[in-house]
């Protein structure tokens, strides 16, 4: 009996461990809030370095179009018409045809301009005033200034004349005295930074300003034989009537790619390839291809015509 009661006993047990065993947790009610989401950021591209973008290249080839001529396809490049002959295998250089492709030799690229590591601000030292430097007081008679006193002086004649003076040293303005007030000055025509120094060709009245399309340059007045000077040292690269409308025409090539142009000369005094210094007789003022005698000055930069009033000094 005892035996039967001890193996229930063992049966009960076994089976309340399996119940255990077997039963499934309760499930879990989390009730904290959820984690915000974190933002993707954007790839950013890495940006393009300042100045990576090359300017417009200069154009390499040109087609000859009706009324050209080797010399002011050279001119409005910016180049010697002997270089350009030379690129495009011409002998003669009165031999081009209309529609005829010519290869441009690039002109000469001349940069002044130094690029040097920027100097880091020097730091500024503060410290205390001292009162030892500072500067003293002004003092007269070796003492501290102090107000004016008013002092009682006997009637007399004297006394009398010597207040009358006093009162007549008054402070007299310049308008007064009729000086006349310093004018402000004009604000000056803005220079090109790669100018050149140039000065003027001839003296005269000016009779056309620089008005592109229809004026290049500065048309001047003078007398049939005034002197034409070069502007600026350089190289004679052109002389003689190549390109209408400019008569006896003179070109002379300088440093940054600046050329100046000379036009309606009535005798032209220098070579092509000569060396010119700058304010040097190069021919003499005519009216050859115009109506009056005059000279058109021209200054070019790259072969484009600019305002020669910010390169020449004031008149």
């Amino acid at each position: 009996m005892m035996r039967t009661h001890a193996m229930i006993a063992v049966f009960g047990a076994i089976l309340l461990a399996q119940g255990c065993a077997s039963r499934t947790p309760a499930p879990v009610d989390d009730r904290r809030p959820a984690p915000a989401a974190q933002p993707r950021l954007p790839v950013l591209q890495p940006a393009p370095a300042p100045g990576a973008a090359s300017p417009a290249a200069a154009p390499r080839s040109y087609v000859v179009k009706r009324g050209d001529t080797l010399y002011s396809i050279a001119l409005e490049h910016g180049l010697d018409y002997r270089e350009l002959a030379r690129a495009n295998q011409i002998d003669d250089p009165g031999k081009i045809r209309i529609g005829q492709e010519l290869r441009l030799a690039a002109p000469e690229e001349r940069s002044s301009a130094q690029v040097g590591a920027a100097r880091a601000p020097r730091e500024i030292e503060s410290r205390p005033l001292d009162a030892s430097s500072l500067p003293s007081p002004p003092a007269a008679d070796g003492g501290m200034k102090t107000s004016p006193r008013a002092v009682r002086l006997p009637y007399s004649e004297q006394n009398l004349a010597s207040l009358s003076r006093s009162e007549i040293r008054t402070e007299v303005k310049p308008e007064a005295r009729g000086e006349a007030k310093p004018e402000p000055l004009k604000p000056a025509v803005e220079r090109d930074p790669e100018a050149i120094e140039f000065t003027w060709p001839v003296r005269g009245r000016v009779l056309q300003a620089f008005a592109e399309p229809n004026s290049k340059g500065l048309d001047i007045a003078g007398k049939p034989g005034d002197p034409v000077l070069a502007a600026a040292s350089g190289r004679v690269m052109y002389t003689g009537t190549g390109i209408r409308g400019y008569g006896k025409l003179i070109v002379i090539k300088h440093d940054n790619n600046f050329n100046s142009v000379y036009a309606h000369n009535r005798e032209i005094l220098v070579k092509e390839g000569q060396n010119v210094a700058r304010g040097q007789r190069i021919a003499e003022l005519g009216d050859t291809d115009t109506d009056t005698p005059k000279l058109h000055f021209e200054i070019r930069k790259s072969g484009k015509p600019v305002d020669p009033a910010r390169y020449l000094p004031p008149s």
